[in-house]
């Protein structure tokens, strides 16, 4: 029989697997798997599971949130490269971003019969200095929201928990000063927010990023928003984000390969919704094609 290792998180969402968990194991099995099953314990347990995983394994399986995806992904990319097998996802957070991106379904059991019947896709995976993150690596204004947000709240009010979490923050903006290095483009400005991304939506907010976005074409799609310089500048800037249009006057958009952040202060950065450490300088890397995600084969096609 194939192996797999089957993580899930069983905090994540409202604990929606519980219910279904012995019908997703069925469906494993019927696809002729021999599992290892491993309820995550704490923090960064996913992680160390995978990167300490034996060899034998075709196949792992994540169920939870950005953040547990975030860690298997982190961890199938500290493996020797051929030792990485397809990662299944079968996502139970509150906003799912990188599953809504990439149309794995929302419901457990079809994400589940996609993680065994679907076909690997090759998408890029990005490096942020000496850590990885799939589809976002973000500073300032809202971005620290996904991780400073109470998991109880989250599973109560779902995305809604993300939004009164962020109208919080617009008492205090921070801003940095920041020069950007990307190709020959050198940046130097205040900004209050800044996100590479590999996504369609970031915290549940759709197509903020842009509509062209592809995951396995090596390139990233950069936003950065200037620092306003009153309340109308703000105002302007918080309604072109949630119309999801672009101010040119406050914003920078474009797509890189790789790209480098200076500042002479430390800035707190988040990788896939997880706090990501705090940093004067970042260097971040596409890494074209890096991992296989497994995907509905018409979505595919």
């Amino acid at each position: 029989m194939k192996k797999m290792l089957f993580i899930y998180n069983p905090n994540a969402g409202k604990g929606l697997l519980r219910t279904k968990l012995a019908d997703v194991l069925d469906i494993f099995v019927k696809a002729g798997y021999e599992m290892v099953v491993y309820p995550t314990q704490c923090y960064k347990d996913a992680y160390h599971k995978v990167v300490g995983m034996e060899e034998g394994y075709s196949l792992v399986v994540c169920s939870g949130g950005d953040g547990t995806l975030d860690e298997v992904v982190t961890g199938m990319m500290k493996r020797e490269k051929e030792s990485r097998v397809p990662i299944g996802y079968i996502p139970t957070g509150t906003t799912n971003d990188f599953a809504s991106s990439l149309h794995i379904a929302t419901d457990i059991l079809d994400a589940a019969d996609i993680s065994v019947h679907g076909e690997p896709f090759a998408c890029d995976v990005g490096t942020f200095n000496d850590d990885v993150f799939v589809y976002v690596a973000a500073f300032g204004l809202f971005t620290d929201v996904p991780y400073q947000t109470d998991q109880k709240l989250k599973n109560a009010l779902g995305h809604a928990a993300y939004v009164l979490e962020g109208v919080k923050r617009l008492s205090h903006i921070p801003s940095y000063k920041i020069k950007i290095t990307s190709g020959e483009q050198v940046i130097e400005d205040e900004f209050m927010i800044g996100m590479i991304t590999n996504s369609r939506s970031v915290a549940g907010f759709r197509n903020i990023m842009g509509k062209e976005v592809k995951f396995d074409d090596g390139e990233f799609e950069v936003t950065l928003v200037k620092k306003p310089k009153n309340l109308a500048e703000l105002h302007e800037i918080i309604s072109s984000l949630l119309i999801e249009s672009f101010d040119t006057k406050h914003m920078y958009t474009f797509k890189t390969t790789g790209i480098t952040f200076e500042s002479k202060e430390e800035i707190p950065w988040t990788l896939d919704g997880e706090f990501g450490g705090q940093h004067e300088m970042v260097q971040i890397l596409n890494k074209k094609q890096a991992l296989q995600i497994m995907v509905d084969r018409s979505e595919k096609e």
